[in-house]
């Protein structure tokens, strides 16, 4: 199961990553308020939730169990689908061209709302079932490969998600990295993969981890949000007072819708600060709720007469 999670991740960051060819660098012919129709875009969001609600579909009608689980994993999916129209494809795209607020609001719901919320949903086990079964008997034997699970089985240690994660957030927003992913078409493909990849990742192990039931993963999931909280919520603080701008490069679109670059700017780290620091809030009291009310295994002997 953890090479298929992990097959997930990859093409889930596929998904987003492409929509991300050209930098975030407006023309005067764009409208910061225009919807982005990219057709592979398009097409690619269509076929994902064809393909998550036709397995959906052909799983109720085998009437297995754990109805009310694919329901509210089906709700998660399709959630985090919306969230990934509403940053790729709607206005808040075209003005992330033009606003550095813009350009963290999108990245914190790719990273914040969409990627947790694509982690419960489980699309890729719900999308192998809109295949036949020789198909998937295919894909689930090459998922089992070792070239999947060693990677992943290191990728999906807490420590190390959360290095991954932290560091895309920290070293993308340096001036000088986040400037030349601006400038570079190419890095700044990278730019947005590395961040919802590392998102992908990070979140798997704080809910796929924490719904096994261990004590441990739940554990480890709440210290990696509360730390995670704590070093974005500073990244933001710093975004927030800086007492100058960070990005020249978003000055002049800035000031061409009539903002001031440097409130723009302290309004991005807002964003990054006050409701990103919720979104950990809300995951961490989601793990702990499920720490709290998680059943213990019955202790042998437990509830059996006694002999004699």
């Amino acid at each position: 199961m953890a090479t298929v999670r992990l097959l997930k991740c990859a093409l889930l960051c596929a998904l987003v990553a492409c929509p991300e060819a050209h930098a975030h660098v407006a023309t005067p012919e764009a409208s910061p308020l225009a919807w982005t129709f990219e057709p592979w875009v398009v097409i690619a969001l269509a076929v994902s939730l064809a393909l998550y609600i036709t397995g959906y579909v052909r799983l109720r009608a085998r009437g297995a169990q754990g109805r009310a689980g694919r329901t509210a994993r089906l709700v998660a999916f399709v959630t985090g689908w919306l969230t990934l129209v509403v940053a790729l494809v709607s206005p808040l795209h075209a003005l992330s061209e033009w606003l550095f607020s813009a350009h963290m609001l999108q990245h914190e719901l790719l990273m914040l709302v969409a990627a947790p919320l694509l982690v419960i949903g489980r699309p890729l086990a719900m999308w192998l079932w809109a295949f036949p079964a020789v198909a998937r008997m295919r894909i689930g034997a090459a998922t089992r490969s070792r070239w999947i699970k060693r990677p992943w089985r290191f990728l999906s240690l807490p420590i190390v998600a959360w290095t991954l994660h932290a560091a895309a957030l920290w070293c993308w927003h340096a001036p000088r990295f986040f400037e030349t992913a601006l400038a570079r078409p190419g890095i700044h493909t990278l730019q947005h993969t590395s961040f919802l990849g590392s998102a992908l990742l990070f979140w798997w192990t704080v809910f796929g981890r924490a719904s096994e039931g261990h004590g441990a993963a739940n554990a480890h999931a709440m210290l990696l949000l509360f730390t995670t909280m704590v070093h974005t919520g500073a990244l933001g603080a710093l975004l927030t007072l800086a007492p100058g701008v960070w990005y020249p490069s978003c000055m002049e679109t800035t000031r061409a819708l009539g903002f001031d670059p440097l409130q723009d700017q302290q309004l991005g780290g807002l964003v990054m600060w006050v409701p990103g620091g919720l979104a950990y809030l809300i995951g961490g009291l989601m793990v702990g709720a499920r720490w709290l009310t998680r059943r213990a295994p019955p202790r042998v002997g437990v509830g059996r007469p006694r002999e004699g």
